[in-house]
């Protein structure tokens, strides 16, 4: 019995501390909840902002662009696009509401101080395909980033 009780309250600890860990690591995930990580999108020339996207309603270029955020992508933005310790969300507003053109200059060009490497070894159409998902992904909600699974 006294077995029972001692492997029970263990189970609890072990039960708290996963929770409380798991709280600490969803809000320093979402650091870059700071809009100013943000600003560089509004840097992008207006040349480039006024682009448009060549796959903007192409449903296969999404399906590509999935594949290819999570090649090169995921890593640091994290899998749902919701931002990491690494890197912001990608469905931030200031994202969602940006210009394609301004996004796959971002891409193009990186930003090298905070961490964003340049991707213009990637072919232009892969790059246009990566801004297609990323737009397809829609800004995320607060409740909804509080109900998502790790």
């Amino acid at each position: 019995m006294k077995e029972s009780i001692a492997a029970l309250a263990a189970t609890a600890g072990l039960l708290i501390v996963s929770v409380a860990f798991g709280q600490q690591e969803t809000s320093s995930a979402y650091k870059y909840q700071d809009p100013r990580v943000y600003a560089d999108l509004a840097k992008a020339p207006k040349k480039a902002r006024a682009k448009r996207n060549p796959f903007e309603t192409d449903t296969q270029a999404v399906a590509a662009g999935r594949n290819l955020f999570e090649q090169h992508c995921a890593e640091c933005h994290g899998n749902a696009a919701d931002g990491s310790k690494k890197a912001p969300s990608l469905r931030a507003e200031e994202v969602q509401n940006a210009a394609p053109g301004a996004i796959f200059w971002i891409l193009t060009n990186g930003v090298v101080r905070r961490g964003m490497p340049v991707w213009s070894k990637l072919p232009e159409a892969q790059r246009w395909q990566l801004v297609t998902f990323i737009k397809s992904l829609g800004p995320r909600s607060p409740n909804s980033i509080e109900k998502q699974s790790p």
